[in-house]
């Protein structure tokens, strides 16, 4: 039986059930759920450089992580996956004193206490003038678990960081969650 022949012998209300059974799906059709509201805290530098040890200083300016950290914020809120949550009024020590690399997770609680579902630090771990790595953590909110963390090398002045981070994110943390 040809296709025209059986559209004719289902009726009306069977045609329709036919053009819906057959009708192509569309990515822009489908229910996106919402953003995931996210607290990106400011990025933290390591020092490892040689310089920074003969001087016993770090050798980077704050403007210059100030610019990673509202990099990092701008591309994940872009990406249409996050609503990223202000954190600029915490006063916890561990935040103050940039040192939440170090506090084993804290962070989560923090975020929690924000209304976000999940955290990101970053940290910037300069080992030369022109050789840093860019570490992201991702957790849960909620319970602390760790859910992605994701490391890049990059060679470049300081003032290419937030560069490195926007690549970094763009493309592992966000392509690891297609």
């Amino acid at each position: 039986m040809h296709l025209a022949v059986a559209v004719r012998n289902i009726g009306p209300t069977g045609v329709l059930a036919f053009s819906f059974a057959f009708s192509p799906v569309f990515p822009q059709d489908a229910v996106k759920s919402p953003p995931v509201k996210i607290a990106v805290f400011d990025f933290e530098l390591e020092d490892m450089s040689p310089a920074a040890s003969l001087l016993g200083k770090t050798t980077s300016s704050t403007a210059t992580m100030d610019e990673v950290s509202k990099q990092a914020r701008r591309e994940l809120a872009h990406s249409g996956r996050y609503s990223v949550i202000d954190v600029s009024q915490v006063d916890a020590k561990s935040v103050t004193g940039k040192s939440l690399r170090n506090c084993d997770g804290c962070e989560a609680g923090i975020a929690l206490q924000l209304g976000a579902e999940q955290s990101l630090i970053g940290v910037v771990r300069r080992v030369t003038q022109t050789d840093y790595y860019v570490v992201i953590q991702i957790r849960d909110a909620r319970t602390g678990k760790l859910l992605d963390q994701q490391e890049a090398n990059f060679a470049g002045a300081e003032d290419g960081w937030s560069s490195g981070v926007r690549m970094l994110i763009k493309h592992q943390v966000l392509a690891s969650q297609n």
